[in-house]
């Protein structure tokens, strides 16, 4: 624990330990208060809807004042202090972005409106299109899909479409990397595919060989990462890729990894025929919490007419939301998608231009990789690719005779004020900790996260470490519990 710490010696009661009867924060109007000759609003609902009396907790206003002020107090986040959340991209978001989208012209939009009444929001949602395709190498975008994990699920129906279209419908199989997010089996699995894993080589990478050897006339596509889960570039991505549609399949790009090449590279030029991007990661919108997001899909020439509706289109100078497109998927998701979440990564794109877009992807691949080697080598060494440098994130492998360490280290940082890294994936590095700084840090933050790294497995090292984390208001957990059964409602 960090000198001079303090255990926390309080706890936050729950609204029903804090209730007392009749302790009430608000008085609903009563018949002397309503003026004369209106009814009593209770006697506007008929009895045979009313319903019976709620158990809430009776409380006073400054007692819930309180209470969801000290709540919020002891919640983290990216204003507080790095996210290094691997695999996440928890960055910060620009406040310019939070006013456009939380303006009132926006707030006001309801998405059953006429498509002539919005036409300011669509012309932007379109011009969002483009930066995307133009950012990635896609032809065309549909930016219903609500994140990542659904744009893989539309990516791969699209795949799925493509080869039930030429009647090639034995194409059964998707080629998925060992180091993949596990959003990628369970998205080709969801859409009818078996799903053939390739290994990854000792350093880290999938070699064009390897997927040879798995492809064949069953295959319909290949889920892959670039760069990878172990935060590498895939230096065979373009051979990867005609090794697949050799075999007459199609190649998926995960775009959740994209804040490393912005400006820099672009998937379609890799050969990749379909993807998605993460806006809520990428393009520094709201992330956390179940929502909201976006997961943008992109296509190929040849893919454009699968992509899910509605598809933007431009006539005589108006805009339009198509449903009636024969080749399309179907709708994903209602409406247009999640659009304050489109406007925010529109202006982050129009905040910074092409050549800021470039910088993002620079200064994030140089903040993984002094975060990285700022560590101490011995105690975090990699696993993977030594001597390669890392992307946007690392994955180091902490070092220990007794499994956990990477737990104790999880643990511990929490101590110190900081957030954990991701810990436990990817699955193929044993106690492996990823860590993603991002471009958004200043140089104090990283010297100051690794410095406390360090001092903790030092501590480990010497075995006096102690119980972590021991200065937050919740102590270290049963997460075997906490997670089954899972409680979503207290009684009282």
């Amino acid at each position: 624990m960090p000198e001079g710490f303090q255990q926390a010696k309080w706890k936050e009661p729950l609204l029903s330990e804090l209730s007392r009867a009749g302790r009430v924060g608000t008085t609903p109007p009563s018949d002397r208060a309503i003026m004369e000759g209106s009814p009593e609003p209770a006697s506007l609902v008929p009895k045979s809807m009313r319903r019976e009396a709620l158990k809430l907790p009776e409380l006073s206003e400054l007692q819930v004042l309180r209470h969801f002020n000290r709540l919020s107090q002891m919640n983290f986040s990216v204003e507080l202090g790095m996210y290094p959340l691997g695999s996440c991209t928890m960055k910060y978001n620009p406040k310019v972005s939070e006013m456009i989208a939380g303006s009132d012209s926006m707030k006001q939009a309801h998405p059953l409106q006429p498509a002539e009444t919005v036409q300011g929001l669509l012309s932007i949602l379109s011009d969002l299109e483009g930066f995307l395709s133009e950012i990635t190498g896609m032809s065309r975008f549909s930016l219903t899909t609500a994140a990542g994990a659904q744009g893989e699920f539309a990516g791969v129906l699209m795949i799925r479409k493509y080869h039930s279209a030429r009647g090639e419908h034995d194409r059964d199989e998707i080629i998925v990397p060992d180091s993949a997010h596990g959003t990628n089996p369970a998205s080709a699995a969801m859409a009818g595919f078996k799903v053939v894993k390739v290994p990854s080589d000792s350093r880290g990478q999938v070699r064009a060989q390897a997927v040879k050897e798995v492809a064949s006339d069953r295959t319909a596509g290949m889920m892959f990462t670039v760069p990878n889960t172990l935060g590498l570039f895939e230096q065979e991505a373009a051979e990867v890729s005609e090794a697949v549609h050799g075999a007459g399949g199609l190649m998926y790009y995960d775009g959740a990894n994209m804040n490393a090449l912005l400006g820099r590279a672009r998937p379609g030029d890799m050969g990749f025929d379909v993807m998605h991007l993460n806006l809520h990661k990428t393009f520094a919108t709201p992330h956390g919490g179940g929502g909201p997001g976006a997961g943008p899909v992109g296509a190929s020439e040849r893919l454009a007419k699968y992509l899910p509706v509605p598809l933007l289109s431009r006539k005589d100078g108006t805009y339009s939301l198509d449903y009636d497109l024969p080749d399309s998927i179907g709708p994903l998701k209602g409406f247009v998608g999640n659009s304050a979440v489109l406007l925010r990564a529109y202006v982050y794109i129009r905040l910074l231009g092409a050549s800021g877009l470039a910088d993002v992807s620079s200064l994030a691949v140089l903040a993984a990789n002094y975060l990285w080697k700022s560590l101490d080598q011995e105690g975090f060494p990699v696993s993977h690719g030594k001597g390669l440098h890392r992307k946007h994130e690392a994955v180091v492998s902490v070092k220990g005779e007794l499994p956990g360490n990477a737990m104790k280290v999880a643990k511990a940082i929490l101590d110190y004020g900081m957030h954990a890294p991701t810990a436990y994936f990817p699955l193929i590095v044993s106690e492996a900790l990823m860590i993603e700084p991002t471009e958004s840090e200043p140089l104090e933050v990283l010297d100051e996260y690794a410095s406390a790294m360090n001092r903790i497995y030092g501590e480990i090292k010497r075995g006096a470490l102690g119980k972590a984390p021991s200065r937050t208001s919740v102590g270290k957990i049963d997460e075997v519990k906490a997670s089954h059964p899972l409680t979503l409602r207290v009684h009282w």
